[in-house]
């Protein structure tokens, strides 16, 4: 289960962001997590209080953006929706392509007070 390891990361991240604001704690964190990264967002939640525990992020609320997956295909130019990494085209069935978007894992903002 590698996501107490992220959520771990995200606190160290926090707690740096807190001291460079010299401020105490965070109100609101906002994470982007691509439907590609990885990551099992119920494990996520699951591990998330045990995690942020005696940590700036222990009272802050937690909004998790989740971001389908999305390619362009290198073939036909199609954009198309992907479920998985190794997805063909909707259009023509190539398997190449790039991906535009759904690998993200970033802390998008935080509300430090």
């Amino acid at each position: 289960m590698h996501e107490l390891s992220i959520a771990l990361g995200v606190v160290n991240v926090a707690e740096k962001e807190v001291i460079k604001a010299k401020k105490k704690t965070v109100e609101l964190i906002e994470l982007e997590i691509g439907s590609l990264a990885g990551v099992e967002l119920s494990s996520l939640n699951y591990v998330w209080s045990t995690a942020v525990k005696d940590s700036v992020l222990e009272n802050a609320e937690l909004r998790i953006d989740y971001i389908e997956a999305k390619a362009r295909c290198l073939e036909c130019e199609t954009i198309f929706e992907m479920h998985k990494t190794f997805d063909s085209c909707t259009n023509c069935n190539s398997f190449f392509k790039e991906i535009l978007q759904g690998k993200e894992l970033k802390v998008k903002s935080l509300v430090v007070i």
